[in-house]
């Protein structure tokens, strides 16, 4: 309320400069008005009366409905409005597994050609270690021969990638 005060003192105090000495004090005058208004309008309560009664208001209007957005969410769709609006159709969708991922454009289930002794013997590590170092020496392998690099491939990317699958499924 003080600082709401503070600015109506300021618009008035500038709206007699204006009309003293320069007219165009006037809109720096409108805008202090403007600020203390607003500031009075939260600091007295009635910016939140006013936002309860409309909450209030929708709730009443929504009391038909079964299923209600939280604060500030506003009322949920039913699964038939969702639809005829063209949207989601309540399916829910299935997780992004590591199955999934592997599949080819043709459906079927990519089948690793790397046995496990051959994946220890590209990423160049003992049998029977844990995924910890399987996953450094994987790391460590794919800097060496990634495309990108001078002496890196694109088979032998796949090799190492195919490796670390096998020996981390």
């Amino acid at each position: 309320m003080v600082l709401a005060a503070v600015f109506a003192w300021l618009a008035v105090v500038v709206t007699l400069t204006a009309f003293m000495f320069e007219p165009f004090l006037l809109t720096l005058a409108l805008l202090f008005g403007v600020v203390a208004y607003f500031m009075w309008y939260q600091a007295s309560g009635r910016l939140a009366q006013r936002v309860y009664r409309a909450v209030e208001n929708q709730a009443r209007h929504d009391e038909g409905r079964t299923e209600r957005g939280g604060f500030g969410a506003g009322p949920r769709e039913t699964r038939g409005e969702r639809a005829r609006r063209g949207g989601f159709s309540g399916r829910r969708r299935r997780r992004n597994t590591r199955q999934q991922r592997e599949r080819t454009r043709g459906g079927v289930v990519n089948q690793s050609t790397v046995t496990p002794t051959q994946a220890y013997d590209i990423l160049d590590i003992e049998p029977g270690v844990e995924e910890p170092a399987i996953k450094r020496a994987y790391r460590e392998k794919v800097k060496d021969v990634h495309p990108d690099t001078e002496t890196g491939s694109e088979e032998a990317f796949k090799q190492v990638n195919e490796a670390y699958e096998r020996l981390t499924n």
